[in-house]
């Protein structure tokens, strides 16, 4: 919060700044509170809200929850214990708020009062709960849980109980960051207002998990508004099929009869996060049409529960939709959508099916939700972490912001312009890319500059705030940043962000060098002096970079990047995704495709090489393999060339604990400025 409300709390909150100068530093980026999940009472009278903050010195954080009244007044701390809160939920009543918290030991359901008082436990379920949700009469909670997947080694072989053995016989044996040992079922349990009775697996003897890995959560599951059955999505596949596809459904479990029906058999794409109309005649969510394919436009999707039409809303609408949420009178839905890097609210008028842009202006909303004659959204930019913003809906420019988790921080750095441009692409077509320049630039100086490579490939180089890749950070160490909207990002029309599909390697790759050399021309920037970052699609652009750059780059830094292509097609877990955009095996000689895309794998090219280079990679990471990053390593040091490799036995494919996070931000300076500057 504002710097007058620190907690004296001994649980982690609120950092003391060292306010050596008035630059964004790394240490000043981890002490910054992070805006989480947003819940708004059923009467829309209050706001109940997250908020976490990290300790370097202890090398973690703590998630505690906020509560304030729906115009921002009232605003304070409602929990200050060392045990983090999730999952925030009210009671349909909005006479409680319920969370997850592992106070007792492992993760369980509380409540609490929306003044403070009252903190209880609910649930006390073996093993623990990952998310939960109150069925609109509150007579029952549904909730997701781990089961044992399969017999491990100590079960088939009792005399053997120190063995580390794994016995692995199909495809999907780990996935992201573990082994998967497990799977989540969804149960529905009786509530009385003091505790939970009577759990029913609805999922009883399948083995499969709901919601779906590895991001999925309580919002692919859903209570119908007569609290008389659940939506949920799942990927009813096990092995190597489920490996391959992306094929999740919707499937409805009504509780008088405990069947459940499958809502989109045939439609073969992702289908998730479904939401119930208030007046319970109507079914929203987000639908993929193709199987394999997890970056496909994604539509919005409506099944008349009367008639059983299903229809897609989204036809002539030529954008990404996610987020969904309905009005009161089921007569609107509001959603997120990306439009020229830049992430807006949008409302549909499902009768006349027209749908509006209602916010505007160079930042992204990350979520919205209505409440009534307002609606309450997320919001952030590359110069402002994410807070909470109050939208009238009779006036769409009329908004308040609600939070102040940063201001106090923000207001006390100088950070850097961000500009929009457009830049000529090889092809003829105009490339939105933004230009990050330091704070306090100097037009008659000369600066560095940095050209970003977006990960994905499919996700969008939008107006977001990152606590990693961090343009301001890199702006303060006095870099222009280069970050453009190359092939294969969204925002831009579906046919754009498709291209890159069985294209790596390709225009995407001019779309990099036309913005880099744009900006190189301008008289502040040191074409001598320009360097290329990126992680994951981002690392794999850098190493393909590293051989085809023509010598306009002095420093390369890759995080957690495909290398060799024709290994990433066998290690990766996610098997659908290199069968899609890579084509398919490296050894289907026929298939001109495929060939292609590994013939622009980045190792093919390192005979090129001669440019220093910092590899980055975690061993946890699944998705792509840290063998990669040791292949990189290798074939540099063993040419010769300048080469450092950072690597983290404890971190995924992302970056997450404090201290890493500080000696990330480092080590990447560290490097950039010993070859650049």
């Amino acid at each position: 919060m504002d710097k007058e409300n620190v907690s004296l709390s001994t649980a982690i909150g609120p950092q003391e700044i060292n306010w050596e100068s008035d630059v964004l530093t790394p240490e000043i980026l981890w002490s910054m509170g992070r805006l989480g999940e947003v819940s708004v009472s059923p009467d829309n009278k209050q706001i109940a809200y997250s908020v976490s903050y990290y300790s370097v010195k202890q090398n973690k954080g703590n998630t505690a929850m906020y509560i304030m009244n729906s115009d921002g007044s009232n605003n304070k701390k409602l929990t200050n214990t060392d045990f983090s809160e999730y999952n925030i939920r009210w009671s349909p009543d909005s006479k409680k708020i319920g969370f997850l918290t592992a106070e007792s030991g492992s993760m369980q359901l509380w409540e609490i009062n929306p003044d403070g008082t009252g903190r209880k436990q609910i649930s006390n379920i073996d093993g623990g709960i990952s998310g939960f949700e109150y069925a609109p009469d509150q007579t029952k909670i549904l909730y997701s849980t781990d089961l044992k997947l399969t017999e491990t080694v100590k079960d088939i072989y009792p005399d053997l109980p120190l063995s580390s053995g794994r016995i692995i016989n199909d495809l999907m044996y780990r996935h992201w960051d573990h082994w998967v040992d497990t799977y989540s079922h969804i149960f529905i349990a009786d509530y009385d207002g003091k505790s939970i009775s009577n759990s029913v697996d609805i999922m009883e003897g399948e083995k499969w998990e709901a919601p779906v890995r590895p991001f999925g959560g309580m919002e692919q599951i859903c209570w119908s508004p007569d609290s008389k059955s659940i939506v949920y999505s799942s990927r009813k596949l096990i092995g190597k099929a489920y490996a391959e596809s992306t094929n999740t459904d919707l499937y409805q479990y009504t509780i008088e009869t405990k069947k459940t029906v499958n809502l989109t058999e045939g439609m073969m794409g992702y289908d998730l996060n479904a939401a119930f109309s208030p007046d319970g005649t109507l079914l929203a969510w987000e639908s993929m049409e193709r199987d394999g394919y997890e970056a496909d436009k994604n539509r919005l999707f409506i099944l008349n529960l009367k008639t059983g039409v299903k229809e897609d809303y989204t036809l002539n609408f030529d954008q990404d939709v996610h987020g969904l949420s309905w009005s009161t009178d089921s007569k609107k839905l509001f959603f997120i959508s990306n439009h020229h890097a830049e992430e807006h609210i949008y409302r549909l008028n499902i009768t006349s099916r027209k749908i509006e842009k209602i916010t505007d202006g160079t930042f992204d909303y990350t979520s919205v939700h209505y409440a009534g004659n307002f609606l309450i959204g997320v919001r952030q930019s590359m110069s402002n972490p994410s807070e909470m913003f109050k939208i009238t809906l009779y006036d769409y420019s009329e908004i308040v912001q609600l939070t102040h988790i940063n201001t106090y921080v923000i207001k006390n750095l100088q950070l850097g312009k961000v500009e929009k441009r457009w830049i000529p692409t090889s092809d003829g077509k105009e490339m939105l890319t933004w230009v990050i320049y330091p704070p306090n630039f100097d037009p008659t100086k000369k600066y560095p500059a940095l050209l970003y490579c977006q990960g994905g490939p499919q996700s969008g180089v939008s107006q977001f705030w990152s606590y990693r890749w961090n343009f301001q950070i890199m702006a303060a160490n006095d870099y222009i940043i280069v970050a453009p909207n190359r092939r294969g990002v969204p925002g831009f029309g579906q046919e754009w962000k498709e291209q890159i599909s069985g294209d790596y390697g390709g225009q995407n790759m001019r779309d990099y060098l036309a913005a880099i050399d744009a900006i190189a021309k301008e008289d502040f920037v040191d074409e001598n002096r320009l360097g290329a970052v990126g992680a994951s699609y981002g690392g794999f652009s850098v190493y393909w970079l590293a051989g085809n750059h023509e010598n306009r780059f002095k420093a390369f830094i890759a995080h957690d990047g495909m290398f060799n292509l024709e290994a990433q097609y066998l290690e990766t877990e996610e098997l659908f995704f290199v069968e899609w955009d890579l084509g398919g095996p490296f050894w289907d000689k026929n298939n001109k495709r495929a060939q292609w895309s590994y013939a622009n794998s980045p190792h093919k090219f390192v005979q090129n090489w001669n440019t220093p280079i910092l590899v980055i990679h975690g061993d946890k990471d699944y998705r792509i393999l840290s063998s990669q990053g040791f292949q990189a390593y290798n074939a540099a040091l063993l040419q010769g060339i300048p080469a450092e490799l950072l690597f983290f036995p404890d971190e995924n494919h992302w970056v997450l604990k404090p201290q890493n996070g500080i000696l990330w931000q480092r080590r990447f300076f560290n490097w950039l400025d010993k070859w650049l500057k």
